[in-house]
């Protein structure tokens, strides 16, 4: 982008004002902006969540026993994959500024398309285990990389309606994954390979003819934007430098540079930390049904074709209410009580499970705690990506949230036993145990940030400005002027 009123702000001078925009029509842009990026965004998620989640639908074809696999051996296939899936995201997120989002996401989901490919060859057990370990590596980057791309182009009361749309992908997935696997397994026999084999071979290759296309389709940063005006471009890069400050405070505008410093200050922020109990309490259910919603279903009594259909209308509507649920948040610029407010209708649905033997109860509980935990997720990563400033702190700290958290996926994946069924009691209670540790860990950020904030703004008040603008600038949601949002 050519030199202009913005390099001036970051050098001390004079602040562009919206005045000076005033000939930018913002919700034109919003629209030109999410017409470019979330459909893309989403198309890549939702083949993402189908390639991780696939395995639950391939199960119930007969993938165990053509592999004669133990429950226990199935139950380690699923583990592994978050182990490396963690590992590899913060590197992921920190090569994803360097190397360009519309190369570093393409590549990697050609990466991931062929092991998916190849996964529906393997012969044994220990095939299928590095299979999934390969495709940890290679999914890692995906969704912590899309988080935080997307908080490269919208503000912090914008950005949960974008990561739903975008994260509604993955209930859709669950949806389409039902039907596919229903209509895919018709095709068992030919080629003298199982219905289940089919499902990942198909899926995987359109996974990387998807990805060709994202080469050509994806942009980068609002700052060489194409299809944004040269004062479109100034405007959203000014917007995304001073959100989230106290508006009677001197605007400062968020660091930008790399620094290791930033890295570190993510590592040790303890909101962080908090925020990945809260996390677990939302991904841990989201795991558990994603994973073994069709077994616990077709445990029910129903056959496996019927399983994989009736799964369909619990990710649709998951859908539907992931998108209002974070319209409003936007609309009131409230995160928190949505966030307990859709755990507690969880420990509702699960209550419900582990109650009842019934059929039509079950299958109402696992409804209900669905359509809870969808528009709970977006929630979580827009509350944290809210309260991190700094680019790549924030980047760093939505990596760790992401990965550490996608370990739940590790636990949860264990929690539904083969010996277990039909009623699966231990695995509800489990999911309710970690639901109750988010339900406390989301209270102490809602009174830590409001104490916070408090704070802050009595300092302001009192007139101790104690730091010069580019000190403010370093130390991003800890500077006096930052505001938290709860």
């Amino acid at each position: 982008m050519e030199k202009s009123n913005l390099s001036e702000a970051e050098n001390g001078l004079q602040i562009p004002s919206p005045a000076s925009f005033a000939n930018v029509d913002e919700k034109k842009v919003l629209r030109k902006m999410d017409v470019r990026l979330i459909p893309m965004l989403a198309l890549l998620y939702l083949l993402s969540f189908l390639d991780r989640g696939n395995i639950g639908n391939a199960k119930i074809e007969g993938l165990q026993e053509d592999l004669n696999m133990t429950s226990d051996q199935f139950n380690m296939c699923l583990t592994v994959f978050f182990f490396t899936y963690a590992a590899f995201e913060v590197p992921s997120n920190l090569l994803l500024k360097k190397l360009r989002p519309s190369r570093w996401l393409p590549a990697i989901m050609v990466a991931w398309g062929l092991v998916m490919t190849l996964m529906g060859l393997v012969q044994n057990y220990h095939g299928l285990l590095i299979a999934r370990i390969f495709l940890g590596v290679t999914e890692a980057g995906l969704f912590p990389g899309v988080a935080y791309y997307l908080t490269m182009w919208y503000c912090r009361h914008e950005i949960q309606l974008r990561q739903a749309l975008f994260f509604s992908a993955a209930s859709i997935a669950g949806a389409f994954s039902g039907f596919l696997a229903y209509a895919i397994a018709k095709m068992d026999g030919i080629a003298g390979l199982e219905g289940w084999r089919w499902i990942f071979i198909l899926e995987g290759i359109v996974t990387v003819i998807v990805a060709v296309m994202a080469f050509f389709i994806l942009h980068d940063f609002p700052e060489t934007a194409g299809f944004l005006t040269k004062e479109e471009r100034e405007f959203v890069v000014h917007r995304l430098k001073y959100q989230g400050q106290d508006l009677n405070a001197a605007h400062v505008a968020q660091a930008e540079e790399f620094k290791w410093a930033y890295v570190w200050q993510a590592f040790k922020d303890w909101q962080i930390w908090v925020n990945i109990f809260v996390y677990w309490g939302i991904v841990c259910p989201l795991y558990g049904i994603s994973l073994f919603l069709p077994t616990i279903i077709r445990n029910l009594g129903y056959t496996s074709s019927t399983a994989q259909l009736l799964t369909v209308p619990i990710y649709i509507t998951a859908a539907i209410f992931a998108v209002v649920a974070a319209w409003l948040s936007d609309r009131v610029g409230k995160r928190s009580p949505f966030i307990i407010t859709f755990l507690i209708i969880m420990v509702i649905g699960f209550t419900m499970c582990i109650s009842s033997s019934t059929p039509g109860v079950v299958y109402a509980g696992v409804f209900i705690a669905t359509c809870a935990i969808y528009p709970a997720f977006p929630g979580v990563i827009a509350w944290l990506s809210n309260n991190l400033a700094g680019s790549y702190k924030r980047s760093v700290g939505m990596a760790i949230q992401i990965g550490i958290g996608n370990l739940g996926g590790a636990m949860a994946s264990n929690f539904y036993r083969q010996k277990d069924g039909p009623r699966y009691i231990l695995g509800h209670a489990l999911e309710l145990g970690f639901i109750g540790l988010g339900i406390i860990a989301a209270c102490i950020l809602l009174f830590s940030y409001s104490r916070i904030n408090k704070s802050r703004e009595r300092k302001l008040a009192s007139g101790a400005m104690e730091h010069s603008p580019e000190q403010l600038s370093a130390m991003g949601d800890r500077a006096v002027t930052f505001r938290y949002m709860y």
